[in-house]
C-alpha cells in the first residue's frame, strides 16, 4: 500500500509532527510505501519523490506587510498544483491528512477529489484532528482570555469575532471566521473518508455538527512501550511541558504554596516560569528531554497534568504512567479518559486549588498508596504501535 503522508511541517516540531513522523515509520516497518506532503523548508527530514512543496510563508509577519496572507490562510492554489504532482507521480492508495490549517488549506482535499474522478483511482482521504480546528476558529475551545468557549460548536462562527478568540486579534479573528465558514460552506470535508480523534472527548464535539458524526472513529494515540526498571522514588511534586495560566500551572503553585514542607518540581518552558521562582518549594529546572526527562519523571512521586482547557490526548499523561509515576489530572479534554481514577492516580475540578491540595495530600499521605498506584501504572496497558497499526489497516481499508 502506498501512502502519502501530508502535514504542514515536515520536520520535528510539536505533536502533530511526533505523530506523523513516528507513524510514517511505522508503515515502513510493515513494507508499505509513504512519501510526505508538506512546506518547503531547510529543516525538513522527510519528502517526496516529486520534489513538490509549498512555499512557506511567515503569518507573523503581520498583514499589512503580507497581502497574499489573509488568501493563503484560507485557500492555497499552490497546495492544489504541488500535491497534484506528488499524486501523478506517487499514486497514493491513501492520504493521510494530519496538521494542514492555514499554511496548506483543505483546498487540497479538493484537489485529492479531482484527481480521484479523472482518474479513477480509488485514494481513501484519512485526516487525524489533532486539535479543535475543525469546529473552532481558535483551534482550542476557548476564547482570547483562554477561558471555555463552545459558542460555534454548532457551526456558527461570528461568536469567534465577538470575543477576539484569534490571538485577541479582530483582524485574525474575521479571518478565522471567515476561514471556517469556507470550509462549512464547501464539499472539501464531504471528501474525507474517515476523522481519527485522539480521545473520545474530540469526538463527542466533533459529533455535534452532522456533518463530522459519520465520520469519526475515537482511537488514542500509540507509545512505544518502555522497560520497567527500579528506581527509587523521591519525595517530589512533577509538572513537565508547556508551563503557562492555561496549562494549570498557576493553580498547582497555589496549591504548593498551602504545602510548603513538599517539594514541587517544574519542567519545561512557557510564560509561568517566574511564577515559579516566586514560590520558595518550587523549583524549576529548565527544559528537559530523553533520559534526563526520563529520569526526572521516574523519581517523582507523582506527576500533576493540572489543564484548565480541553486536552485531547497529553502524551505527557501516557508517559508518566508508563514509567511508573501515578498521574493527578483535571477532569478537562481527553485527560480523565488516560487515567483509571483511584488506581493510576487521582482527578480534580479544574482550576479548583483546594481540590487539587486534597488529591495531593491523599497520595502523598495516605501509607502505601503511592507504591500501590505506582505498581498499577506500570502494568497499564497503552495503545502501541502495533496495536495502531492493526487498528489504522482497517480504516485505510487494507
Amino acid at each position: 500500500m502506498k501512502i502519502l503522508m501530508v502535514n504542514k511541517f515536515l520536520y520535528p516540531k510539536g505533536g502533530a509532527e511526533t505523530y506523523m513522523l513516528k507513524l510514517g515509520e511505522i508503515l515502513h516497518a510493515h513494507g508499505h510505501k509513504v512519501q510526505y506532503f508538506g512546506l518547503d523548508n531547510e529543516k525538513n527530514v522527510v519528502g517526496n519523490h516529486a520534489q513538490a512543496y509549498v512555499t512557506d510563508m511567515d503569518f507573523s509577519a503581520g498583514i499589512r506587510k503580507n497581502l497574499k496572507a489573509p488568501f493563503r490562510i484560507i485557500y492555497s492554489a499552490e497546495a492544489r498544483r504541488k500535491i497534484r504532482k506528488v499524486l501523478e507521480d506517487f499514486q497514493p492508495d491513501v492520504v493521510h491528512l494530519n496538521n494542514i490549517q492555514f499554511h496548506l488549506t483543505p483546498s487540497m482535499i479538493l484537489e485529492v477529489h479531482k484527481y480521484q474522478r479523472q482518474t479513477g483511482r480509488s485514494v481513501r482521504i484519512i485526516y487525524t484532528a489533532h486539535d479543535y480546528q475543525l469546529i473552532c476558529p481558535s483551534h482550542g475551545l476557548f476564547d482570547s482570555n483562554i477561558q471555555i468557549c463552545e459558542k460555534c460548536l454548532g457551526g456558527n462562527y461570528i461568536h469567534c469575532v465577538h470575543t477576539k478568540c484569534v490571538k485577541n486579534s479582530r483582524v485574525k479573528s474575521i479571518l478565522g471566521m471567515a476561514d471556517a465558514y469556507f470550509w462549512k460552506w464547501s464539499r472539501a470535508y464531504s471528501y474525507i473518508d474517515t476523522i481519527i480523534c485522539p480521545s473520545g472527548f474530540l469526538k463527542t464535539k466533533l459529533d455535534i455538527q452532522k456533518r463530522f458524526r459519520e465520520k469519526t472513529v475515537a482511537l488514542h494515540n500509540f507509545a512505544d512501550a518502555v522497560p520497567q526498571i527500579d528506581v527509587q522514588k523521591e519525595d517530589y511534586v512533577l509538572e513537565f511541558g508547556h508551563l503557562s495560566r492555561d496549562k494549570g500551572t498557576n493553580t498547582l503553585l497555589e496549591a504548593a504554596k498551602r504545602m510548603p514542607q513538599t517539594r514541587f518540581i517544574f519542567a519545561g518552558y512557557g510564560a509561568a516560569e517566574k511564577a515559579i521562582a516566586q514560590v520558595p518549594n518550587a523549583e524549576y529546572v529548565g527544559f528537559k528531554s530523553g533520559n534526563d526527562l526520563e529520569m526526572l519523571i521516574r523519581k517523582a512521586a507523582v506527576s500533576v497534568y493540572p489543564s484548565e482547557w480541553y486536552e485531547n490526548c497529553p502524551f505527557s499523561v501516557i508517559e508518566s504512567q508508563m514509567y511508573g509515576t501515578p498521574v493527578i489530572g483535571s477532569r478537562m479534554g481527553g485527560i480523565p479518559e488516560l487515567i483509571e481514577e483511584n488506581k493510576t492516580g487521582l482527578l480534580f475540578e479544574a482550576g479548583n486549588v483546594s481540590d487539587l491540595e486534597a488529591k495531593l495530600r491523599q497520595l502523598l499521605l495516605t501509607p502505601g498508596l503511592l507504591e500501590e498506584y505506582s505498581a498499577n501504572c506500570k502494568s497499564k496497558k497503552f495503545e502501541t504501535p502495533e496495536s495502531y497499526y492493526e487498528k489504522l489497516m482497517g480504516i485505510y481499508g487494507a
